[in-house]
């Protein structure tokens, strides 16, 4: 099986993961069954060794932020560029998707619009035809997002991967495979539902409205099976010597 790392970088409101878990329990339900994923929390001051020691990485998002340049982020965002120079495919979620994007010369920043909280149509790019992951997905689908940050630019030689109405930076890829995703394809509908749920007083003091946004929650399940085709993609590799 091949090693596969989920870098945890924070955890969700203690409210949701009471009842509904935390971030690696919703990654784990949504990777194979059989997957092979050792969990490390950077957040805590864990050390995930060295990148070629795993066969892909995923890193988690956070309530954390990039640009609070924390010791233990800036660590990883070294770590991420190390696993990016090595080759070692990486997906990284949200916070993840801005640190990586920060660690090989892009910029993470607070949104001018506000937190984007909810269920949000996704674009793909032509670019993303022959993509790896994206490549099979449909010109346009539903995913889950929550963020006050966004990647605001590239790192040099990104590929745009995919765009939605409210962030121009949904997804893209560096090199050969590694990727970084601003939706959150370990979502589903009662997780994001729970989410909304718990910002609905941050929503309406920002003149958001709550209610719509709930009641446009729908299942995302072509997002959500990025973690799959991931996973996929990983244990091909490692079984073809690639």
């Amino acid at each position: 099986m091949p090693r596969l790392v989920l870098i945890k970088t924070g955890s969700t409101y203690p409210a949701i993961c009471s009842e509904h878990g935390d971030f690696e329990q919703w990654f784990l339900r949504a990777l194979p069954a059989n997957a092979a994923v050792g969990v490390v929390n950077v957040a805590a001051g864990q050390d995930p060794g060295v990148p070629a020691d795993w066969d892909g990485v995923l890193v988690t998002g956070s309530p954390a932020m990039v640009t609070d340049r924390e010791p233990w982020s800036e660590r990883t965002a070294a770590w991420l560029a190390r696993a990016v120079d090595q080759d070692v495919p990486v997906l990284a979620v949200c916070y993840g998707h801005h640190l990586l994007a920060h660690a090989m010369g892009g910029v993470a920043g607070y949104r001018a619009q506000g937190r984007e909280s909810g269920t949000f149509g996704v674009q793909l790019l032509p670019e993303a035809a022959s993509d790896p992951l994206f490549g099979s997905l449909p010109p346009g689908f539903p995913a889950h997002l929550t963020h006050a940050q966004s990647v605001l630019s590239l790192p040099p030689d990104a590929v745009l991967l995919a765009r939605s109405d409210g962030e121009p930076h949904q997804a893209f890829r560096l090199g050969r495979h590694a990727w970084g995703v601003q939706f959150h394809p370990e979502f589903d509908a009662t997780i994001m539902r729970a989410y909304l749920q718990q910002q609905t007083p941050a929503l309406a003091k920002e003149g958001q409205a709550p209610g719509v946004l709930l009641a446009q929650v729908r299942e995302a399940p072509e997002a959500t099976g990025l973690l799959a085709r991931f996973a996929d993609y990983v244990g091909s590799r490692v079984h073809t010597g690639a």
